[in-house]
Parts: structure tokens; C-alpha cells; sequence
């Protein structure tokens, strides 16, 4: 899905990259990928430059009939169509009417499956995230919150189904360099939904300044 105007970053740009994610690495359960995003790097390059964050919290969300905060609860509809695409794919939508909220697509096609991205560290392209982002009192603050980072990166809805794991793509998704140590893994409820209020769906870096503020440390190991 390359875009007119895009370049397409190279790996040596982007802090800590070690290849793109694979679709059959994104076509696991919704849980374990959204383990082994954290680290990992999503880069965006336009015509204004390259900004690159690392992915410090997320939050999963089932499919049809497993999950009633996710979209996908009830099936496809134009809005969420993206997220019965391949894994790999992104789904962007609009919260509050205002915020922009970028996830990774993933498990088998059809189910429904994706990964909100929360909060990121910008590791490359400051200064680009630094205009896109006047209000934020430093750095720390670029990517904090599932708004704010897709404001970083420029991302917004019409980047939806934009596909992640293509060489060519303007969007990509970068393994982390080694797998993160699993006592740097916090664990709590997802926040800011009405419905499956007590999941633990919600994971972070908990050494990172960049998680948003709604944080409960708790001692998670994966699976």
C-alpha cells in the first residue's frame, strides 16, 4: 500500500530494529503479540521525514463474541473492517472525536483480533515529532498516550489497513533487537472502556517515563 510522495525508511535509521515483523509472527493469539510488541519499533516516513517510536504499553482486544470492549465484538462493519484483514495490517480510528487511535492487526484473518498501541518512546526523528506535538512539555511526553503517539508519527485514519510488514510500505514494524526481560513487564486492566472493565489485557515497560499515567504495577510473566 505504498503512498505517493512516501519514501520508505531504511533499518539502519531506526533505533534497534532487527527486521520487520512477520505476518505469521502477527498471527498469533492477541495476547502473546501484544506481549512482543513491547520494544519494538513502528517507524512512519512522509514527505516531511522519518519519526520512529519504540512501544513501551499496550493493550489487546479479542475478536467476535470473545471480547465486548473490542470493536470487533459484533462482527464487521465499515469502521472495523481492517481488523478481519491479514495480521500485519493497521487499524486506525477515532476516539473522543478527536484522537486518532493507531493498532496492530493480528491473529488469523477473520477473527478480529488487534493490538492498541498505547505509548512509545520517539527514538528517531525528534525534531519532526517535537512540531507535531507543540503542546508536550519534552520528549518524554511526544508518544504518551494512544492519541499523542499517532499524532507523533502523522498517523491517521486514512493510514488505516495500511499494511506493516511490507518492505515497501510508508508504516513499518520493527522487531526489538532481543526479547524483553520479563521482570520489565507490568501487567494491569485496560482503561478508558465501559465493558470487560477487569481484564488484564493491558501491558507496559515499567522502567519507561513514557507510559501513559493511567499505570498499575503489577508483576506480569508471559507466556
Amino acid at each position: 500500500m505504498m503512498q505517493h510522495g512516501y519514501v520508505c525508511p531504511r533499518a539502519s535509521d531506526v533505533a534497534g530494529a532487527q527486521g520487520l515483523f512477520t505476518r505469521d509472527q502477527l498471527s498469533q493469539e492477541v495476547e502473546r503479540v501484544a506481549v512482543s510488541l513491547l520494544g519494538a519499533t513502528l517507524s512512519r516516513t512522509d514527505c516531511a521525514g522519518t519519526v520512529a517510536v519504540r512501544i513501551v504499553e499496550v493493550e489487546a482486544y479479542g475478536g467476535v463474541g470473545e471480547d465486548a470492549a473490542s470493536h470487533a465484538h459484533r462482527g464487521v462493519t465499515p469502521r472495523n473492517r481492517a481488523m478481519f484483514e491479514s495480521a500485519g495490517l493497521l487499524y486506525v480510528y477515532v476516539a473522543y472525536g478527536m484522537h486518532w487511535c493507531l493498532n496492530v492487526v493480528c491473529g488469523p484473518a477473520g477473527v478480529g483480533s488487534a493490538v492498541l498501541i498505547r505509548a512509545g518512546e520517539v527514538m528517531v526523528g525528534e525534531e519532526l515529532a517535537r512540531r507535531r506535538r507543540p503542546s508536550a512539555r519534552s520528549a518524554v511526553n511526544f508518544a504518551q498516550g494512544p492519541g499523542n503517539l499517532s499524532a507523533a508519527l502523522g498517523v491517521t485514519g486514512a493510514d488505516s489497513e495500511h499494511d506493516l510488514v511490507s518492505d515497501s510500505s510508508a508504516i513499518q514494524l520493527w522487531r526489538p533487537g532481543a526479547p524483553t526481560p520479563r521482570e520489565a513487564i507490568a501487567n494491569g486492566p485496560r482503561v478508558g472502556i465501559r465493558r470487560e472493565v477487569d481484564r488484564r489485557w493491558r501491558w507496559w515497560l515499567s522502567t519507561s517515563p513514557s507510559v501513559s499515567r493511567a499505570r498499575k504495577l503489577t508483576p506480569h510473566t508471559p507466556r
